[in-house]
């Protein structure tokens, strides 16, 4: 509620872009800041957040087993409100130094990090930051107003989802507003293979998203990359007004901003690289003055950010790296480090405490009385069963929106459903033989691989997924859930389609239909379960389709047709008591030659050792692979591929 009124109060004076314009509001800005004091909590924003860290240092392995630092021990200490700069040269470790302080970083590494000096919890922690990464990967028939609703549904405690639907529409609109997207609202955020909005457009977007997750602490990599000077711009105005009105702590990787972006900043960190190392760490209003004071004044009229870039870059001609380190360890890093250790001695609330406190004032905020006293801190902002709605919302969409996904799904299965009729019109007729074995074999084969092409849509939703988890969005079980009710009714409404259509086309009769039906669909299941858990493990499609292809061959080498019990090795024999593809196979030839089979059919059954009374067994052996590759698609989806930074 605090955040979508303070997001409409400040909307106008974002909207202006002209250099004459901010400089006048960086000047009030300046002079109201000063005048918020110290208090733990803000009035018109969340509870006071300040981020400290000590000796923080990272050292990768490469690997021949040598060890490269990427960045040395450094220190540090930020306020709420405050609109943070990292710069540097490329390698000097400003990506990797946000990574740690957002607790991003997979590798390990050194240094403590604290939270309002309060060591961050592992769990809680990413309840109170949001990180905007550099890749923006949503699905491509999203549109616009649907990301930042979507964020804001899962990000809005329960407590406060009932208490006013037009403060959520109010936050949405004004989010829109400050970051230019309300002539887009409404638009697919699209792909490469979709047309939607443009590429600085998709980057506001991104950016809007980890707004819409109202929280105290901000990282952003690069957010202005690949943005016009306008559109980057328009974002950092974005950045700093929502950083003082609402006490928000924002730290921001960028490469060489212009001039009046650079103004925009209210502090800055300095690096070097060959190895990481901070060569100042201060006001960025200060920042020219110091730099005098090391023997390189800023020329008038010149962009900051480009002079100090060439004294850090090393190998320029303007380099003077080494001096700037020496010259902040000594005028600047005793005292920096002073300030870290009073910050770290001085402990304010806690990540809980700052989630009940947020809480409260969102609830008046809103006018609005709600169960603060009842409110519980979890690992999600939301539960289980409202992270499976929204998710089951946007697959919906999204679903229905794809063509590709679609065909795959139904209009592929319709069409080669009426082509193999048309190849097999009237074969279910004539008396059961070899014809109508080759029939039913050839239909369990294709509905094996109906399900193949969904593993790179797969693939792509699980990037998507992974990152959408790592914010603490929802849980992987959700998406699992979610895209199981969807995608699988949707997919077997194609199975079913096709089968009937091709029985149709066959003259199968009606009593014989419920016994192959049922059988194909079966196995139309397990084959679904299986690209699915491939899907989860493999790290890209190729890959997939090679882990796939080997079950798939064995069962269909193993389906009693193509190897028999009296053919293959003692030592395999065991693989037919697991095989579905035989027990399918089995049930449904033994179902169509009848009780009596012809002189023909008695010889398919013996040839192929296809007896009955094994269809129970059957059912439960395909029914627990089922269930173990759908147990196993959980755990490779939540343990596997996740995130390298």
């Amino acid at each position: 509620a605090i955040l979508a009124q303070a997001l409409h109060k400040s909307a106008p004076v974002l909207a202006r872009t002209q250099e004459a314009m901010a400089a006048a509001r960086l000047s009030t800005e300046s002079e109201s800041d000063s005048d918020s004091g110290d208090s733990v909590l803000s009035m018109d924003g969340f509870p006071s957040t300040c981020l400290t860290f000590k000796d923080l240092a990272f050292t990768a392995k490469l690997p021949k087993g040598e060890s490269k630092t990427v960045l040395e021990p450094c220190s540090g200490h930020f306020e709420s409100g405050e609109l943070v700069a990292i710069m540097g040269p490329s390698g000097c470790g400003k990506t990797t130094l946000l990574d740690m302080l957002a607790m991003k970083k997979t590798g390990t590494y050194s240094g403590q990090v604290c939270v309002n000096g309060h060591k961050r919890h592992p769990v809680l922690f990413p309840r109170i930051a949001a990180y905007v990464g550099q890749e923006d990967q949503m699905p491509a028939h999203w549109k616009v107003r649907e990301a930042l609703e979507f964020n804001t549904a899962l990000k809005c405690p329960p407590g406060d989802a009932g208490i006013s639907r037009k403060v959520t529409a109010s936050l949405i609109h004004n989010l829109l507003e400050v970051f230019g997207l309300t002539g887009v609202a409404d638009t697919y955020i699209g792909g490469e293979k979709v047309r939607g909005i443009s590429g600085g457009q998709r980057r506001r977007v991104t950016l809007a998203r980890g707004v819409a997750a109202q929280a105290p602490l901000l990282f952003c990599d690069e957010p202005t990359s690949g943005l016009s000077s306008t559109d980057a711009s328009l974002c950092v105005r974005a950045l700093r007004g929502i950083a003082k009105k609402m006490n928000v702590l924002i730290l921001v990787v960028i490469h060489q901003p212009r001039r009046e972006i650079v103004e925009l900043f209210d502090k800055l960190v300095l690096l070097t690289s060959n190895p990481g190392r901070v060569a100042y760490f201060g006001s960025m209003a200060e920042a020219p003055l110091y730099m005098e004071s090391c023997g390189h004044p800023v020329p008038c009229n010149s962009n900051p950010a480009d002079v100090y870039l060439d004294l850090l870059t090393p190998g320029t001609e303007e380099d003077d790296s080494d001096a700037l380190v020496a010259a902040f360890a000594e005028k600047q890093k005793p005292g920096l480090d002073i300030v870290v250790d009073a910050a770290l001695g001085a402990k304010g609330l806690t990540a809980k405490e700052l989630l009940v406190a947020a809480h409260q004032m969102n609830l008046k905020g809103s006018n609005e009385e709600g169960p603060g006293s009842k409110f519980k801190v979890r690992p999600y902002a939301v539960s289980f069963g409202t992270q499976l709605g929204v998710l089951l919302k946007r697959r919906a969409r999204v679903t229905m929106r794809n063509p590709g996904a679609m065909g795959i799904q139904l209009a592929m299965p319709t069409g080669m459903g009426i082509l193999w009729g048309l190849l097999f019109q009237g074969i279910c007729r004539n008396e059961f033989g070899t014809p109508q074995l080759l029939f039913i074999f050839m239909m369990l084969i294709m509905l094996s691989l109906q399900s193949l092409p969904m593993i790179s849509l797969f693939i792509d939703e699980r990037a998507i997924m992974k990152r959408e988890t790592s914010e603490r969005l929802y849980s992987t079980g959700a998406h699992i859930l979610s895209s199981f009710v969807i995608a699988v009714p949707v997919s077997l409404l194609g199975a079913m389609i096709q089968t009937l259509i091709i029985l149709g086309f066959a003259g199968l009769q009606v009593d014989y239909l419920p016994t192959v039906l049922g059988w194909t669909l079966l196995i139309f299941l397990l084959f679904d379960s299986l690209y699915s858990c491939v899907a989860a493990a493999a790290p890209d499609g190729n890959q997939a389709m090679i882990i796939a292809t080997p079950f798939l061959i064995l069962c269909i080498l193993f389906s009693g047709l193509i190897i028999t019990k009296a053919t293959a090795p003692i030592y395999l024999l065991w693989i037919f008591e697991v095989s579905p593809m035989r027990y399918a196979m089995q049930a449904i030839v033994v179902e169509l030659a009848g009780p009596t089979p012809t002189l023909e059919g008695q010889g398919v059954l013996q040839a192929l050792n296809y007896v009955a009374g094994e269809e129970m067994k059957g059912i439960a052996v395909i029914g627990c692979m089922i269930i173990i590759f759908r147990v196993l698609q959980v755990l490779f989806m939540k343990f596997l591929n996740n995130l390298q930074k």
